[in-house]
């Protein structure tokens, strides 16, 4: 499929996608127990609101609606590029989510530094060496990593490298050193799987005659290694790869508030307990357009990688 009709086709299926993340998003938040307009004047006031205080509340943000009405709204601001403000503070949710998403962007970034810089040595040399003790020693140490929760895992990191041996802070974002625990925490459990996958395709890969040819012409291993074979195997890699970013969005939620860094993920779950339904909406979107965006982005890469890769085909 030509480029321009395969953009074509994908924006129309990611309207289709991202219509369907807010309604369930926007329908699930109001099966949630009790009124929301209670719980925010409680905490706001410090006390019992009443029943016209509640009201109030309800009919200043929109909330005494019919609920199509009011996602029917909510989708027209958004359209407009507006998605709306705080219950808490009448910030605008747009600010909120760019003054917090340069961390989650350098948590994301970090973690897929470590799972790279694990997985492709690991990966490669597991199927050079295949059967033999590096071997097994990196299909152990990859079920292990998948096996591992990343909570866990950062509870754990911070117990020896914090608390015991005061190498790292506990917690907190700024510095580089404040990064380390994180990035490893959430890139371990990704370099396991793609360690595992690395493995598979260069196993594939070996076993093509166009590298007898290139040894035949002369070249070091390495070189037809890494130069020729991990070219072609790194395709699926980058296609998991891309699949991998909705995962890593979700365990930055868990990670961020193991170290309590103050990014996507702690604003998410923050805006949940207080029932901040506006952040929680625009958060949901945000990253569902994040995702279909790289996951294009990925599609896209294969040709490059793969000329014999035809979009929308099997990138396998």
């Amino acid at each position: 499929m030509d480029t321009a009709p395969y953009l074509v086709h994908r924006f129309g299926t990611s309207l289709v996608v991202l219509a369907g993340v807010s309604v369930v998003t926007y329908g699930l938040l109001f099966l949630t127990p009790g009124d929301p307009a209670e719980v925010i004047l409680s905490q706001q006031l410090d006390r019992q609101p009443s029943e016209a205080e509640i009201e109030a509340f309800r009919a200043e943000h929109g909330m005494d609606e019919p609920v199509p009405l009011q996602y029917a709204d909510w989708l027209t601001d958004v359209l407009r590029g507006d998605l709306g403000t705080s219950y808490y503070s009448d910030a605008s949710i747009s600010a909120l989510i760019l003054d917090a998403l340069p961390l989650t962007l350098e948590l994301a970034a970090a973690s897929v530094v470590v799972a790279l810089a694990l997985a492709i040595p690991t990966g490669v040399l597991s199927a050079v060496h295949r059967g033999t003790a590096i071997d097994r020693a990196s299909q152990l140490g990859a079920l292990v990593g998948v096996s591992m929760p990343n909570f866990w895992l950062g509870y754990l990191l911070i117990l020896v490298f914090a608390l015991t041996l005061g190498v790292f802070p506990v917690a907190g974002a700024g510095s580089y050193s404040q990064l380390v625990l994180p990035a490893v925490t959430l890139g371990t459990g990704m370099a396991a799987v793609l360690t595992r996958l690395v493995r598979s395709s260069m196993l594939d890969v070996l076993d093509e005659g166009y590298l007898d040819t290139a040894r035949s012409k002369g070249l070091r291993e390495r070189i037809v290694v890494y130069k020729h074979a991990l070219r072609n195997a790194l395709v699926p890699v980058v296609t998991i790869l891309g699949v991998q970013l909705g995962a890593l969005l979700n365990g930055a939620v868990v990670i961020e508030i193991v170290f309590q860094r103050p990014g996507l993920g702690m604003l998410l779950v923050d805006a949940v307990f207080e029932r901040n339904y506006p952040v929680v909406q625009g958060i949901t979107l945000f990253t569902a357009v994040a995702f279909v965006v790289t996951n294009l982005l990925v599609d896209l890469s294969y040709r490059y990688l793969d000329p014999r890769v035809e979009l929308g085909g099997d990138p396998t």
